[in-house]
């Protein structure tokens, strides 16, 4: 039986908190996953610890937050692929991803050599 979209999305949203706890050893807060086209859009919020803020409140604490947690998220980037083809059975072509030192969010963008939603 074929999967609903909300249900693909669920399953995304519930891989990704379970590799957070996994790989970073915590998780996030809240995390909503949309599948637009040949994109799947992760929005994580509550990255952030309370200590990372008070680091992000200068301009140089920013850049090193950002740096290091890119480098966490892009050093486990094969374990990210491997969820979003298990679950999909589509391979990844590109990964992008940012954070955001204001809200604490974090955006994660699969974009697949197919168009996914299309085959729903």
């Amino acid at each position: 039986m074929k999967l609903s979209k909300g249900s693909y999305e669920s399953e995304i949203s519930k891989a990704i908190t379970q590799w957070e706890k996994d790989f970073l050893g915590r998780g996030s807060v809240n995390v909503k996953t949309d599948i637009l086209r040949d994109m799947i859009i992760v929005n994580l919020q509550g990255i952030l610890t309370p200590a990372e803020y008070t680091v992000c409140e200068t301009k140089e604490g920013i850049l090193t937050i950002k740096k290091t947690r890119s480098e966490l998220v892009e050093s486990g980037i094969e374990g990210l692929k491997e969820i979003i083809l298990k679950i999909t059975g589509e391979k990844v072509k590109s990964f992008h991803t940012d954070l955001s030192s204001r809200t604490g969010e974090r955006v994660m963008i699969f974009k697949l050599f197919n168009d996914f939603e299309k085959n729903i």
